[in-house]
This record gives structure tokens, C-alpha cells and sequence, in this order.
């Protein structure tokens, strides 16, 4: 068996033991280094100002999406159309920007994409008739049967059904029969848009949705987890985004409806619309591009069915994103279109959650960062951001876990103390400090109004945002552990049932400014 760092399973006292294990590792063995090296006359300055680039490269990142965010909020024209950096950069492209923002480019399967009738509503918002669609909710029965019916019964009488018709398919897998697989069936006869896909032998959720796109009739495809509730409209504002031919795959906006749960979910729900409220959007904003998320997708369905998704990877959401922008598809996240799912609500599932996406994001980095390098199919300013976040998934955790045992070895070690290196990282956590606190308070200002959390959720996260940093940075450092030594362990997040927040119709609207 391959080696692993598989924390937060066994015994209180396994648990104990990895811990100081990890210590060791991560903490110990380079301050020791760092010791040696510097007793022995030498600096740390090439270390130093590695860690100086990533963090100005980050508060560049951080701070450009959140004002462009702002931007768009209070002062552009809401019709403004996506990829800002491209048009201030290369102002000789933008009679092309503007030909392929009415729909005149080719999509990534190599169709026509011929623009279908749209037309501009009061919030800016391309409307579009919508066509048949496909709805897949993949589920591992024996962790969602206590929540799949709520799901699946929200699908059917929340969200507004195509006037051409859709079709709801569940896409799930379990090793043995489960009563709720009984009350399923009743349910898909009350409802003959519910299909019922369940998938023999299927180990993963990349199974389970290649199995559903091998029988999907829409012209759209959606993709969701079992935990998720979309809002009313989700289909319709999606599809406006599709209907042009300009982009390939839609990505909405996570928000969190357990947060009242406990303190770990008041962080995640800030966390979730720090991500999708501002990273995400400020992102699509700057560059015209986005990532699959996993949930809250929308795909033309001749796209992903061509693109599928791949069982051998720990994040295939991630994996079937950059696949696709290798072949040209185009993404756009649009914070409009809402769906609220569940955050872990113990210490263990958030671990094992985040330990998978950043061992996938590894795995993605290191199949295709020399390919998004080379290819033809992503703008300089694209690319660009693509190597970054490749590249920080592959070196930001094991470079800034260096400020801890660096900082401790100056102090243990016979050499002056670098009163410079140690004021210029003072600096840069102030600086990074202030730039959390402004992305915090623009996230929670542009909150959807009826959320579970408040501005007191993102003051109480703004103050574990040091601690939660670092839970996240040790995460990382596992997850570079466990895919150096090949070791791939898939841990289900635990889902369990709970108080729901309903959506209502009347309660949903979507953010005033969404283009």
C-alpha cells in the first residue's frame, strides 16, 4: 500500500501520532535545515524573495479582482461585455472581442454556433428561448439517501421547467439496495420528467455522469450534486449565455444555506462567497474565463458530451475544464445564477474535502501546465492566468509553509537576525491582512439578501482568517505528501439531513448587475 497521510481517520491516538508525525515533517526538518545553513554563514535570500513574488503576485490577483468587481457593481455599464484586460491590453482586438460577443465564433466541438434569437432584458441579461433540457444530479446513494428526495422534489416543483420540455436524471451508484431507492421510483412515477439512471459498478462520480451523458437528450446539459438547490430561473439565465455560440459551458455562484449550522460553517459560507461572489466572477470579468466547478454547470451538450469526464482523477470538474479549454471551449461564470448547497459541518469532512481538491489541482497541474503553455486556444492574458493558478496549486504551499521554519530559524540559529526579511513579511501579511478585510466586507455587501449568514458571519471569519489560512496551507502540504507518493484516496464528504432554507420565487431575485 502506498504511503498517505490520511488524518482525522482511526483512533484518537492514530490521530495524535500523525499529528506529531506531520509536525516533524513539515515543521522540524526544514527549521533544522534552515539551522545548518544559516550557522554555517549563509542567507536566505533567494527563499525570501521567492516568498516576496508570490505574495505581491497575490495581492495583485486578490485586489484586481475585487475592484474590478466593484467596478462593475457601482460604476460600468451593466451590459459590459467579459475579458477587460484583453481590451485594455489589446485595443486592436476589439472589433474581434466584438464579433465573438455576438455569437460569430466556433464552438469547441466544431459546430457552427450560429447565434439564436436573444434579446436584451432591463438587467442586462441575454434572454433566450429555452430548448429541451437535461438536468444530471449525481449521487453516492449510501451517503445522500437521507437528502437526495428533498433535492430531487425541489428540482421538480422549484425550478421553472423549459416550455420545451427537460428531463431530470438522477445519476447514482450504491453497493447494495436501499429503502430509499423504493421511494425513488414512486417519486419518478409521480414525476415523469425524473429519470432514474442507477449505474452497476460505477466507483466514482465521473462514472456516473458519463453514464448519464450517454442517454441525455438536451441541447443543454446541467450538471449538480445531490445536495444542491438550485434557484427558479437557473435554467433560462444559462442557457441566455449558450444561446449566442460564444461560450461552452456556464458556471453559477455556491452559496452556503447550512450556515447557522455551526462556526465552521459561518466560515465556509463567507469563504464560498469570497470564491464565487469575487474570485470567480472577478476573474471572468478581467480575462473571459472561468473553471467548472463541479456543481451549478451548464454545458452545450454536443461540448461535454464529446469532452466526458475522467474516473482516474481526483477533481474530474477541474480535470474536464482545462481538458476543454485545451480544445477551445469558452467559460463564463455568471454570480446570477444560484444555487445553495451544504458545507461540511465537522472539522474531519472539511479536511478530507479540501486534501481531494488540492491533490486534484496537483494532478491537473502537473498533466497539463507544458500543454495550457503551448496552446493556440487561450489569449495571452488567458494563458497567463491558467500558469498561474496551475502553478501556484503546484509551489504556493510549500513555499509559504517556509515563513514558519524560516522565521524560527533566525531566532534559533547563531546568525544576526534579518530584521529586513522579517519586517518585509510583516509588511506582506498587513498588506494581505487588509486585502481579505475589503474583499470580505464587497462579498458580504453583495450577499444575495435572503442568505443564512450576515456581516457578522464575515467579521467573525475576517478574525479566524489567519488560523483558517494556515489549516489551509497544512492541507496543502498533505496533499503534496500524499500525491509525491502516489497515493489517491477518495473520501466521500459526509452529507446528512437538516433544516433547508426553501427558495421562493419571489425571493430569488439575482444580483441587479450580472454582465
Amino acid at each position: 500500500m502506498k504511503r498517505s497521510l490520511g488524518l482525522f481517520s482511526g483512533s484518537t491516538l492514530a490521530q495524535v501520532r500523525r499529528w506529531v508525525g506531520l509536525s516533524a515533517w513539515l515543521l522540524l526538518a526544514p527549521m533544522a535545515g534552515y539551522i545548518l545553513w544559516l550557522n554555517q554563514g549563509h542567507s536566505l535570500i533567494l527563499v525570501q524573495l521567492a516568498l516576496l513574488v508570490v505574495a505581491i503576485i497575490g495581492l495583485v490577483v486578490i485586489n484586481s479582482e475585487t475592484a474590478v468587481v466593484a467596478l462593475q457593481q457601482w460604476c460600468v455599464p451593466i451590459h459590459q461585455p467579459r475579458g477587460w484586460l484583453q481590451r485594455w491590453l489589446y485595443p486592436q482586438r476589439r472589433q474581434q472581442l466584438r464579433r465573438a460577443e455576438a455569437g460569430l465564433n466556433r464552438p469547441c466541438d466544431g459546430s457552427t454556433g450560429h447565434a439564436l434569437g436573444h434579446t436584451l432584458d432591463p438587467l442586462g441579461v441575454r434572454s433566450a428561448e429555452l430548448p429541451f433540457v437535461s438536468v444530471v444530479v449525481a449521487a453516492y446513494l449510501p451517503n445522500e439517501q437521507d437528502i437526495i428526495e428533498e433535492t430531487l422534489r425541489h428540482w421538480l416543483t422549484q425550478v421553472k421547467v423549459p416550455a420545451a420540455g427537460w428531463e431530470v436524471i438522477l445519476a447514482y451508484n450504491t453497493p447494495t439496495a436501499l429503502p430509499v431507492e423504493d421511494r425513488l421510483r414512486r417519486l419518478a412515477r409521480r414525476y415523469p420528467a425524473l429519470v432514474l439512471l442507477p449505474v452497476a459498478g460505477s466507483r466514482s462520480k465521473a462514472e456516473n455522469l458519463n453514464a448519464a451523458l450517454a442517454q441525455v437528450q438536451g441541447a443543454m446539459t446541467c450538471i449538480f450534486d445531490a445536495d444542491h438547490h438550485p434557484a427558479p430561473d437557473c435554467l433560462g439565465r444559462a442557457w441566455a449565455w449558450l444561446a449566442t455560440g460564444q461560450y461552452d459551458g456556464v458556471q453559477g455562484r455556491n452559496i452556503i444555506r447550512n450556515a447557522q449550522d455551526n462556526w465552521l460553517t459561518h466560515l465556509v459560507a463567507v469563504e464560498f462567497e469570497c470564491t464565487y461572489g469575487i474570485s470567480h466572477y472577478g476573474r471572468s470579468l478581467l480575462a473571459d474565463t472561468a473553471l467548472f466547478g463541479g456543481s451549478n454547470g451548464y454545458w452545450r451538450t454536443a461540448a461535454l458530451r464529446e469532452l466526458g469526464f475522467s474516473s482516474a482523477r481526483l477533481t474530474e470538474d477541474i480535470d474536464a475544464t482545462v481538458r476543454g479549454l485545451l480544445r477551445g471551449c469558452r467559460l463564463v461564470h455568471d454570480p446570477a445564477i444560484i444555487t445553495t448547497e451544504l458545507a461540511p459541518t465537522q472539522l474531519r469532512g472539511l479536511w478530507l474535502q479540501r486534501q481531494r481538491w488540492s491533490q486534484g489541482w496537483l494532478e491537473v497541474a502537473s498533466l497539463y501546465l507544458s500543454r495550457v503553455a503551448r496552446t493556440p486556444h487561450l489569449d495571452p492574458v488567458q494563458k497567463g492566468y491558467w500558469l498561474l493558478m496551475l502553478l501556484f496549486s503546484q509551489g504556493f504551499y510549500l513555499l509559504v509553509w517556509q515563513v514558519v521554519p524560516m522565521m524560527l530559524s533566525i531566532h534559533f540559529s547563531t546568525s544576526d537576525r534579518d530584521l529586513v526579511f522579517e519586517n518585509v513579511n510583516l509588511a506582506m501579511m498587513g498588506l494581505l491582512a487588509l486585502s481579505t478585510l475589503l474583499q470580505v466586507a464587497l462579498a458580504m455587501g453583495y450577499r444575495p439578501a435572503y442568505s443564512t449568514y450576515s456581516r457578522r458571519h464575515g467579521f467573525f471569519y475576517c478574525l479566524l482568517s489567519p488560523v483558517y489560512f494556515w489549516f489551509k496551507v497544512a492541507i496543502g502540504m498533505v496533499a503534496l505528501y500524499n500525491h509525491l507518493c502516489g497515493s489517491r484516496v477518495w473520501h466521500v464528504t459526509a452529507r446528512t439531513a437538516h433544516r433547508s432554507v426553501k427558495w421562493s420565487p419571489n425571493r430569488a431575485p439575482a444580483p441587479a448587475k450580472t454582465r
